[in-house]
């Protein structure tokens, strides 16, 4: 299968308030599904229970995320069953490198998003608004249908923000279980209690996208605090899924090693040694055009950083042939996953165990 992903038409559309202005027809959407969470309140309005912003919002109207619209006094996620990206590819680009390597998912994803990152990479569908971007009609039975064809080993909801999708990720989460495919979530982490709580009942993996580790940062550089991101990588490694971390690391925003200490110290002490986490190199993108590259040393040192505060599965990302992006046996040092970028050398574990000293390795293995 070939990846498609959706480009917008013009510029991405930027919302800075809870309560949107845009006026569409009070009547349902076509094809839309009724929200999962949310509240009626006087007036028709409807407040959105998915993420912290909790947006009021008004009859005719949508909220923060650009997909989610009152129509007469209930709330639709009005991209329910309209991906605008879909594709088969190897599950290391998310990057998850415990669960499954060398697989194949099938990724999905709608327009939208809850976060407003000045660097993101895929701007053009997580920024514009749904009736810019070309999309399929794919109700959940015929993703299910279409990852089974492609022989896929799980379905991975990434590249925008998941949750303003909800609806359709759970619904397809649902069906694929019981076909047997193993499903993933690629997210901001900013997500409500509730809803996280029920999600996790049909995912099997979570990549949190940790941006950064002080309020300054989220709110200078993603329009969002750090606290509700926290609680949900606490809820998620509470709930026995498998977790995996990325933080991408920017020159001059969030590469501060006193921070990064921090947020070490934090992941180890709140969720363990055991979940991996990701440093990524940043590439100029978006709003964040006039930022160089990270450089490589940097990555090394956040790497050292991390090792040094007790994690025990720590990776360089973005930088394709580096040594660090393989897997180490953390009781005798050897080498067990061999990566080159998003392929897999060798893997040489043993159900799960290092082949040289028969430590067991956490992950989600074959």
């Amino acid at each position: 299968m070939r990846l498609w992903l959706a480009r917008a038409a013009g510029a991405a559309i930027l919302v800075a308030a809870v309560l949107v202005s845009w006026n569409w027809s009070v009547e349902k959407p076509p094809f839309a599904r009724e929200a999962m969470f949310y509240e009626k309140f006087p007036g028709a309005k409807v407040r959105c229970g998915n993420c912290p912003r909790r947006c009021l919002i008004a009859p005719g109207r949508r909220g923060f995320c650009g997909v989610r619209q009152n129509a007469g006094g209930k709330l639709y996620l009005i991209a329910y069953g309209k991906p605008c990206a879909m594709g088969l590819e190897p599950i290391e680009k998310a990057p998850f490198f415990h669960f499954i390597p060398g697989s194949r998912r099938l990724v999905i994803a709608t327009v939208g998003c809850s976060l407003r990152c000045r660097f993101c990479q895929n701007w053009n569908i997580s920024q514009a608004a749904f009736e810019d971007v070309p999309h399929y009609e794919m109700p959940p039975e015929r993703v299910v249908a279409e990852a089974l064809k492609a022989k896929a080993d799980s379905i991975c909801f990434t590249f925008t923000e998941p949750v303003v999708y909800y609806e359709y990720m759970y619904d397809i989460a649902k069906l694929a279980h019981a076909q047997g495919l193993k499903t993933a979530m690629v997210s901001s982490g900013y997500i409500n209690p509730a809803p996280l709580k029920e999600l996790l009942k049909v995912l099997d993996a979570v990549k949190i996208d940790l941006k950064g580790f002080t309020d300054q940062f989220y709110g200078e550089m993603a329009a969002a605090d750090l606290r509700p991101v926290l609680d949900t990588i606490k809820a998620v490694k509470a709930s026995g899924r498998w977790l995996e971390i990325v933080n991408l690391v920017i020159p001059g925003k969030n590469d501060d090693p006193k921070e990064i200490e921090r947020m070490c110290r934090w992941l180890k002490d709140n969720v363990g040694p055991d979940v991996p986490i990701h440093f990524t190199r940043f590439f100029p993108s978006y709003r964040l055009t006039s930022v160089a590259p990270t450089p490589v040393g940097t990555l090394a040192k956040a790497y050292a950083i991390a090792k040094a505060a007790g994690l025990r599965y720590v990776y360089v990302g973005n930088v394709p042939g580096d040594p660090l992006e393989n897997t180490v046996c953390p009781k005798c040092g050897k080498t067990v996953i061999e990566r080159q970028g998003y392929t897999i050398a060798a893997n040489r574990l043993k159900n799960g165990r290092c082949p040289y000293c028969s430590a067991r390795l956490e992950g989600l293995w074959r």
